[in-house]
């Protein structure tokens, strides 16, 4: 009787042990293994408004992903759009308007993510006394403004069309941040720049705004590439820049959101 009792209760507990391997009882998971951490470089073209903004943004994402390290090409966004065509190794294209970003063939579907404004920045004391979008049209003031083919300069354009007037300028920039150097070293009475732009500048410039620039808003597209190097880095900083931490990094500098 005694022999019969234990072989029982040693079956019983043998039972459990067997049962306790089904999948009805919950078991420790290991750490997923599926998605490796991020490394290497991550080239991102953008345009030369973003230039603040997207250092602080690559420093904040080098600080969340230790290992990896952020490059940029910051220019004009038609020049960068033709370098990357050219088979430049970028993985990330943030452009200044949707024109040059749908100018680049291999590229993933791209989000817009800020909006900006075009405003007259002119030199501490404004010198040259200018008072609104019409003085564009002074041949006898410095002016400069961006090239029609940089975004800036289409909308430029696009302002100048709705006031009515031809602009004069003086010198044609390649990007946003040449015309804004111009008027901080005082070489020109006024020049056509982003509003965050002239927050950027801080001290060196002061700001005019103008009623009619709301004819022109560009907006900023940003898309992974898909011949990307590094695709994995790329995916990466675009969420980062998409992420409630990058718009509270863009929204500071002034930009608005899509």
């Amino acid at each position: 009787m005694f022999r019969r009792t234990a072989f029982a209760a040693l079956a019983a507990v043998a039972a459990v042990a067997v049962g306790g391997c089904g999948g009805d009882t919950p078991v420790a998971s290991s750490p997923s293994t599926s998605s490796s951490a991020l490394s290497g470089t991550v080239n991102v073209f953008a345009a030369a408004s973003l230039t603040g903004t997207f250092t602080q943004l690559g420093k904040d994402f080098e600080a969340a992903h230790p290992g990896v390290k952020v490059t940029f090409n910051l220019g004009g966004s038609s020049a960068l759009a033709q370098q990357i065509n050219s088979g430049a190794p970028a993985d990330v294209f943030a452009s200044a308007a949707p024109k040059n970003m749908d100018d680049v063939k291999d590229k993933a579907t791209p989000t817009n993510f800020v909006k900006n404004t075009l405003e007259i920045a002119v030199p501490k004391g404004n010198p040259g006394k200018i008072t609104g979008i019409k003085d564009f049209a002074d041949k006898n003031k410095k002016l400069a403004i961006c090239a029609a083919q940089v975004p800036c300069g289409a909308a430029a354009a696009k302002v100048f069309a709705a006031v009515g007037i031809t602009a004069q300028p003086d010198s044609l920039e390649q990007d946003v941040k040449a015309a804004l150097t111009k008027v901080s070293l005082g070489e020109v009475d006024a020049a056509l720049v982003y509003k965050t732009d002239v927050l950027s500048a801080k001290d060196k410039v002061e700001g005019i705004e103008f009623p009619e620039s709301s004819k022109a808003v560009n907006e900023y597209p940003i898309a992974t590439l898909t011949k990307a190097p590094n695709p994995d880095g790329a995916q990466a900083f675009v969420d980062y820049v998409l992420s409630d931490k990058g718009k509270m990094v863009l929204t500071a500098a002034g930009f608005d959101a899509p």
